[in-house]
Parts: structure tokens; sequence; C-alpha cells
């Protein structure tokens, strides 16, 4: 009689957790991650797969010829770090109940699998900052720092965002401890002058003009940023004309899922360090919050109104194409255009232009993270939330003697896949002067 040899219960178990990932909205989508998941779970849970090499995963995984050379081509490489943020993504959305976690840990190809600890899922409390006595009633449509994580959510609500912004808040959180274990010396550096002063810290989120059509719904011209410029779309003529449509009005409830998360995250890292942190919209901030406090303008910039007319020494500006490079230091481009995906499991390169410039009134700053797309604004704020990337970002800005500028620009190259980022990359930087007025000036 052959001997029957019975597979343990937990290999069964992560099996079943990989083809449930299989069969996900996420992964539904990429066949070559779908064969690349399958691939090194099979090598993890037979454990052969600390002798695995880019070579082999290209011939067996991805399907390459013989003559690939990985030293040539980073599709391995590119692929995997895919596969991590897909695996992130499926947790914070579609598999945050599932009883098994899966990850890919950087530095390898072995995948763990680890089983979920049932966690009590809190009940959630929108307190309106009116509430507390250290914000004025009229601010009371706003939140403080400890809701900061719910307002991004609620702002996303209008939006496609606001499943991924509350699955990031349940699933994310971390205890107020380990965020002040990462409070690096370059992140204290680069949020310093935002954090160091008594103002108020308000996250702005970007809210792009939409066009709402009774009846119907909403749409957007991207060439279109002013209510005033609308009657000048032909594109948005033409749409009321053949839905005979009797009237329009300016929405602003729509922001994209790169700011929203940006603001969930930007929340969370802010939460321990400052107490009087709010969260607003672009079409709702004030030009006398923007000269009483500090300021975080976050998102594309044709979705941030008000920045635009924040007097600044630019040297560096976003368009919706990409870069302009005002000053060309020799040897530099006057343009980096933004390069889209060609297509679905493609990388996409694009830019993030981080500024901080001196507050409008007084000691502090406002501190811009912007680009043009979802990846381009997360990298943005990775670059000041990850003490990896801090520490790079401070590298570069240091002087000679041993400081960074208090107000200055970097540009940095964003690669992403499907509105992921992949690698965020530093391209160049220019230190901005210091105002010529002093606090005791200003009147």
């Amino acid at each position: 009689m052959a001997e029957t040899i019975e597979t343990p219960p937990a290999v069964e178990a992560a099996r079943a957790q990989v083809e449930r990932l299989v069969q996900s909205r996420i992964f539904r989508a990429s066949e070559v991650l779908r064969h690349l998941l399958s691939y090194l779970a099979e090598k993890s849970l037979a454990g052969e797969s600390d002798s695995l090499k880019e070579y082999t995963i290209g011939l067996d995984a991805l399907g390459k010829p013989s003559s690939f050379d990985p030293r040539q081509e980073s599709v391995v490489r590119m692929h995997t770090a895919r596969l991590r943020q897909k695996l992130a993504e499926y947790y914070r959305t579609e598999g945050v109940e599932d009883p098994i976690v899966v990850d890919l840990p950087k530095g390898g190809f072995k995948l763990t699998f680890e089983p979920r600890h049932a966690v009590p899922e809190p009940t959630p409390q929108l307190v309106p900052s009116a509430a507390a006595p250290e914000v004025p009633p009229e601010r009371g449509s706003r939140w403080r720092a400890r809701e900061i994580v719910l307002a991004a959510a609620l702002i996303a609500a209008v939006g496609s965002a606001a499943y991924t912004a509350m699955r990031l808040w349940s699933v994310e959180r971390r205890t107020e401890s380990e965020m002040l274990a990462a409070w690096t010396p370059e992140l204290r550096e680069l949020w310093g002058p935002l954090l160091s002063s008594n103002r108020r810290l308000v996250v702005c989120v970007a809210t792009p003009l939409f066009v709402q059509v009774p009846g119907f719904g909403v749409v957007r011209d991207a060439s279109v940023n002013e209510w005033a410029e609308a009657p000048k779309s032909k594109e948005l003529s033409s749409l009321k004309g053949a839905l005979q449509a009797p009237a329009t009005e300016p929405s602003y409830g729509y922001t994209n899922a790169g700011s929203a998360t940006g603001a969930f995250l930007l929340g969370q890292f802010l939460a321990p360090r400052k107490q009087t942190v709010v969260i607003t919209r672009a079409n709702l901030l004030s030009w006398p919050e923007i000269a009483e406090d500090n300021v975080i303008f976050l998102g594309p910039v044709t979705g941030i109104h008000p920045a635009q007319d924040i007097p600044m020494d630019a040297q560096i500006m976003l368009d919706p194409t990409g870069i302009r490079n005002l000053k060309p230091a020799p040897g530099e481009p006057a343009a980096l255009p933004d390069q889209p995906a060609q297509g679905p499991g493609t990388m996409a390169l694009t830019h993030a232009l981080i500024s901080r410039v001196p507050a409008m009134n007084g000691s502090g700053a406002i501190l811009m993270l912007s680009g043009n797309t979802t990846a381009s604004v997360m990298g943005a704020v990775q670059a000041f939330t990850n003490p990896g990337l801090a520490k790079t970002l401070v590298g570069k800005l240091r002087t000679p003697a041993g400081s960074i500028p208090r107000y200055f620009q970097v540009v940095l190259s964003v690669k992403s896949m499907d509105d992921v980022p992949v690698e965020v990359s530093y391209v160049f930087h220019r230190k901005l002067s210091e105002p010529t007025q002093t606090p005791a000036d200003i009147q």
C-alpha cells in the first residue's frame, strides 16, 4: 500500500491564502504578479527561497529567455517591488480581515506567512474642534490632530479614495511610542520650523475644480481651474449642450487618492508631535489662516488655489507637464517632463516638488508637497515622513557649515507602477532666500 504523506495544516492554510490573493480584485488585473506570487509562495513553503537568484526567477516565473541578464535588466527587482506594494495594498483593503498575512520582506525573495492577531475594532468618534477650548468656535468644522486621520477619510468620502483611507486607519495604526521612536534627527531638521513655533499647523488638501451638472453628476476639464474660466471651456460647453443642462455650478468636493492618503499619513505622523493640527480643503482655507498659521499644502498644484498667490522666491515650478527649472545651473535641464505609464504593468516616471518657504507673518514656515500624480504626491510625503528617505534628503541639503537651509525647494523623481511609488530619488534642490522683514517689522 502506498504511503500517504499529509501536508501540514499550516502549509495548507498558507496555500489557501495565496489562492485568495490570486483571486482578489487587486491581483486579478496582473497575470505577471499572480504568477510571481504563486511561484515565490511555492518556493518559500518548500524551503527553497533562500537559494533563489534573479536569473532563475526571470526564467521560471517571468518567462524571460535564457539570454536574460539581470545586470542589464531590472525586471525581477521591479516586479518584486511591485508585488510587495500590492500585498500591502491588499491587506489595507480587501484583506483587512484575512486570517493570514503574506509579506515579502526587502532583501530577498522569501514570502512570510503570519497569522493575524485579532484586534478589536475601535469605534471612531468624530470630535469637532469647537469642543476644545484652544480652537476658536468659527473653526469648528475642522478637527484636531487626533482626529486628522478620520478627517482625511471624510474628505475623500466624496471621491474614490474613501475606502483606502479608512482601511489605512484601521490596519496600519501604530502606537504612539512606535511613532515617537521613528523621530530621527533628520526628521527633526525637516520639520523644525513647522513644529517649533506656537502656531497651529494646518494641513490643506488639494481640491481641484469640478463642474456640477444638476441631474447628471460632476465633470472636470483639467485645463480649467478657476470658475471664471469655465464658460471659456469648449469641452464643458459642448457637454452642457449635449445634456441640455439648464445650469452648472462649481464643486470642490473631490480630491485624489494621493492627497487623501497623504493626509492620513501626515496625520498619523504628526499626531504625537503637535497637538494643534487641523485639516481643511484648499477651497475653504482663508487668508487669515495662511497669515497666522503654519500650513502644509498637499496635492497637485492645480488643486491648491491659495498657494499660487503666496509670495516666494521660487526657482522651480511644477506645471501640468512636469518640472520647470526657472534658473538652470550649468548642465541642468530647463524642464523635467513627467513620463506616464504606457499601459498596465509598465513603469511611470513622474516628479514631485517640495518647497519649504517662509510663513506669511512672523516665524514659522509653509510646506508644499506637490506633484501631478497620486504617486508623486505620495513620494513627496514619504520624503518627509520616512526616516531613510529623510536621511538622504537632509544629506543632500546639508551645507558645508553642517546645517540645512531654512527655506528650499527640492525636486524628486518618482518611479511607480499602478500609482504606487516604487523608487523615490533626489534630483536637485535650490536654497531660497530668507525674508527681508523680521517679525518685529510686520505690523
